[in-house]
């Protein structure tokens, strides 16, 4: 330990909770994220090209990934990338079958696509990330899952953290408790509500840039960047106090 009342910058003294997100901080899914958010996009807007006979601009990883869909409800996701292209599409119903008509069947469609490559090839985690949730709880420091993922339960049933954890606000109780998603900070404030502590008393862990813009908008006592993809400076422009490579790193 660095401490005995703390786990480097985490104290005790100053924080009773950490809110960690889940993609790209616990487990290593976002890769999967990332392809199936591709595919659809890139199977629309192709099917979208076939119709009208307009040229396509595909879904970029490097660009369009961290820009309009990283962190976000998966709806919110979907529309921001088609503004991004031009394009304009009705809402629909939220629990409509996966296809190309609507944001929802949309976001439905990638849904679909990313359950297939989880059980088929599983859910990584990073170890480091799970040993600092584990020390931190040895501490008596309390710990919540706050992501935009519906399929967070699911995640962390196959990958064994379910335990770990005091709270959990994911889609599915965002959309019931009807709360914005990152940027804005309403589902780390209702996690901290969940763990009975202030925002003060409250550390973030994000890697999003959606996602430190909320920790600093909720006025959380330490918002944490994890740049896994090379962007710390844009991780600490939007709003990370501290930003590291890997969680592990901040274990002795």
């Amino acid at each position: 330990m660095t401490s005995p009342k703390g786990l480097g910058a985490i104290t005790t003294d100053r924080y009773e909770a950490v809110l960690f997100d889940l993609d790209g901080v616990l487990t290593a899914t976002a890769r999967i994220h990332a392809s199936c958010w591709k595919q659809m996009f890139d199977d629309f807007l192709r099917r979208r090209s076939e119709e009208s006979g307009e040229p396509i601009q595909p879904f970029e990883i490097a660009t369009d990934y961290k820009k309009y869909v990283d962190g976000k409800l998966r709806q919110e996701g979907v529309r921001s990338f088609l503004e991004s292209r031009g394009i304009t599409l009705p809402d629909g119903d939220p629990e409509s079958t996966a296809g190309y008509e609507t944001i929802h069947s949309l976001g439905n469609l990638k849904n679909k696509l990313f359950n297939e490559v989880v059980t088929s090839e599983g859910v990584d985690v990073y170890e480091t990330s799970i040993e600092v949730v584990r020390r931190l709880r040895d501490l008596g420091i309390k710990t919540a899952v706050v992501t935009a993922s519906k399929n967070c339960a699911r995640i962390l049933k196959a990958a064994g953290l379910t335990d770990l954890f005091d709270a959990q606000v994911d889609g599915v109780v965002a959309a019931q408790l009807k709360l914005p998603g990152k940027p804005a900070p309403d589902t780390f404030l209702k996690a901290a509500e969940f763990l009975a502590v202030t925002p003060e008393r409250a550390v973030v862990v994000e890697d999003a840039i959606s996602g430190v813009e909320a920790g600093r908008a909720g006025g959380f006592g330490l918002v944490i960047g994890v740049d896994r993809k090379g962007h710390a400076d844009e991780l600490r422009n939007h709003g990370a106090d501290i930003v590291v490579q890997d969680l592990g790193d901040l274990l002795p």
